[in-house]
């Protein structure tokens, strides 16, 4: 995101191509690229990128295939997908030959004109995963020679689809950091400022199944017969995890960010962890002799108000998933 302060120098392309963008899915090249305030891709470009992640998904997760996988994803949606391919890679070796193929349609395209790096885009498209609502694939582009790959992704429903800022080319506006950002919570504060709401109950974020009531779980399951549970949380950083956010109507902004969350059950003498699941196993190092430790990323996607409105933090979707597992 550090990049992206460039942002502000604006040196705008002409229309016989002063900034000129040639883009295949292993690249982008930019003239003036970390300068000029362009387009992140093109439209055609976007959907031909979407279209190849689509391919390359599925013959990944038909084959359990993390590496090939990790050509397409990073971040917080590729630290989740690649473990769970790891370890069904573990249990199957042979892939999946029952595999349901993924199937992403009627896309739409949500691209910021962006200086720096890295560059982002979302696509908005329909997917036979989910009969209701629609996937919010977040795309990331970190340099010049690296690859397009998927970073984030979201399931909202029609009445939870934020209303974007759209310029006069059609081009959606993205959020900077800091103070900029003119949010209640900058993007790059956001993971910082939620795992502190995790660990303290206070800050900006409204209540609900991911903020007021998770606190109120783990403080039910924390001390339970035979088994004490403790929880780490911990922001998620760039460059690893970047945060990426666009514009709204009402001043705001629809935030993509990550963290991560550790959960160790430690069981009483004479009790054996209780670890089963093959999936789980799969993902293991140690011994579970009396202590388990769990690591999960999460991808949050979150409604931010306008600084001057004030108000808190939403959250629209969450996903998360086990990425490590200790035992002791």
């Amino acid at each position: 995101m550090k990049a992206r302060r460039a942002r502000r120098a604006r040196l705008l392309a002409s229309a016989t191509g002063t900034v000129v963008l040639s883009l295949a899915m292993s690249g982008c090249v930019t003239v003036h690229g970390e300068t000029a305030v362009i387009p992140a891709i093109s439209k055609a470009d976007a959907r031909k990128i979407l279209k190849e992640f689509n391919s390359t998904s599925n013959k990944a997760n038909s084959s359990h295939d993390p590496g090939l996988n990790s050509t397409i994803e990073t971040g917080a949606l590729g630290a989740i997908d690649g473990a769970g391919l790891k370890s069904r890679k573990k249990i199957a070796p042979q892939g999946n030959p029952g595999y349901e193929p993924l199937r992403l349609s009627d896309p739409r395209f949500l691209i910021p004109e962006q200086a720096g790096w890295p560059k982002f885009f979302v696509a908005d498209t329909r997917s036979n995963r989910t009969q209701q609502g629609r996937w919010l694939i977040v795309f990331q582009h970190d340099s010049p020679d690296s690859d397009w790959r998927a970073s984030y992704l979201a399931v909202l429903q029609k009445s939870e689809m934020p209303r974007f800022v759209i310029g006069k080319h059609g081009y959606a506006k993205a959020v900077e950091d800091g103070a900029r950002s003119r949010l209640a919570v900058p993007p790059d504060e956001l993971s910082d400022a939620y795992v502190s709401y995790l660990r303290e109950g206070t800050g900006d974020f409204a209540p609900g199944e991911q903020t007021s009531q998770r606190r109120e779980k783990r403080q039910q399951s924390a001390n339970r017969p035979g088994k004490r549970t403790e929880f780490a949380d911990v922001a998620a950083k760039p460059p690893q995890y970047e945060p990426f956010g666009l514009r709204t109507r009402d001043g705001g902004a629809l935030v993509f960010f990550a963290s991560q969350h550790h959960t160790k059950e430690t069981y009483a003498e004479g009790y054996r962890p209780p670890v089963k699941e093959p999936l789980v196993k799969a993902l293991m190092t140690g011994t579970p002799k009396h202590a388990v430790t769990y690591v999960r990323v999460s991808e949050q996607a979150v409604k931010v108000p306008a600084e001057k409105n004030g108000g808190d933090v939403r959250f629209l979707n969450r996903i998360d998933g086990l990425t490590s597992v200790k035992g002791e």
